[in-house]
């Protein structure tokens, strides 16, 4: 890898942001958005594949991965306020205009900082992350029930979203080759999810992805008005999420690039190399020289 990753932190708002960062400051930059339980680690295969082509930047959202994780009473954790920090983490170490890469959690924090910013973003990579109603599968009957009466639901959620089996299940989904799947994986989500305090933060955090559901309508409507450059991988096998939602993102972007992959929920754990490839193509036809570039970092070496 001629760029090797750079690990560091960064001050936003008194609390410690996390990202990994590999690539020359000067190429295009593409803003890599994490998803549940995972964090920017998940993002290691585009680091190690495409850094001697773009500037690659991955944050961990407060309370995930290596970003500081304050107490729900200390800290409010909803998207609106995910996508400020991130949005202030992105100016903290300048960075202008960004491709935006979106998986699970990612979209809701991302369709936020477009909304908020669209001079910013350059164009939209969404990996399986829904932006409509329907594209939510049948596992989340439970997590809506939870919405509809959270002391009623809450420890049936809290099953359905952080024990080890849907940890697991979440990577392998249907996919039949379970083989191709580092248990790894989950193994270490899993931990995570069991750290002190952990679980509190997600399932005040799930508690308000209801928010996002109401979002989607606003979300689609600026989809159909500034029908921006996108492309769509999507992995079939998820379990989460409905393989109808990448025809719903083509109604809302008719141009929108669509590629349905032999992977899950997480397709970077087995289709990186084909996902880079595309990437790779679209990014270099989406960006514009025009655009200013991303300045170099700013943040403190971790």
């Amino acid at each position: 890898m001629s760029h090797p990753a750079r690990y560091r932190t960064v001050d936003v708002d008194g609390l410690s942001i996390f990202y990994r960062e590999a690539g020359p400051t000067d190429a295009p930059t593409v803003l890599l958005l994490h998803g549940l339980p995972s964090s920017s680690r998940m993002f290691e295969p585009l680091l190690q594949r495409l850094s001697d082509r773009f500037h690659l930047v991955a944050p961990d959202y407060p309370g995930f991965g290596h970003s500081d994780a304050p107490k729900p009473n200390d800290f409010s954790y909803t998207f609106d306020h995910l996508a400020d920090v991130i949005g202030r983490f992105t100016e903290k170490i300048g960075l202008s205009r960004y491709h935006l890469y979106m998986q699970d959690y990612g979209g809701p924090v991302g369709f936020r900082l477009a909304l908020a910013h669209p001079d910013r973003v350059e164009s939209l990579i969404i990996q399986n992350a829904v932006a409509h109603d329907e594209g939510l599968g049948k596992i989340w009957a439970t997590r809506r029930a939870f919405w509809a009466d959270r002391a009623a639901h809450e420890a049936a959620l809290r099953t359905n979203l952080l024990s080890l089996e849907t940890t697991r299940a979440r990577h392998l989904g249907s996919d039949p080759r379970t083989d191709r799947y580092d248990p790894d994986l989950w193994t270490d989500e899993f931990a995570f999810l069991n750290r002190e305090g952990q679980a509190d933060i997600q399932i005040e955090l799930f508690y308000d992805y209801r928010n996002n559901v109401a979002s989607y309508p606003a979300w689609q409507a600026w989809l159909r008005e500034n029908q921006p450059p996108m492309l769509v991988l999507w992995g079939k096998y998820d379990p989460s999420f409905e393989l109808s939602e990448p025809d719903a993102y083509k109604r809302d972007v008719p141009a929108a690039e669509v590629h349905v992959l032999e992977g899950g929920h997480f397709a970077l754990d087995t289709a990186a190399d084909e996902i880079v490839e595309l990437m790779d193509a679209f990014l270099k036809k989406n960006h514009s020289s025009r655009t200013p570039k991303a300045s170099p970092s700013l943040g403190e070496s971790s």
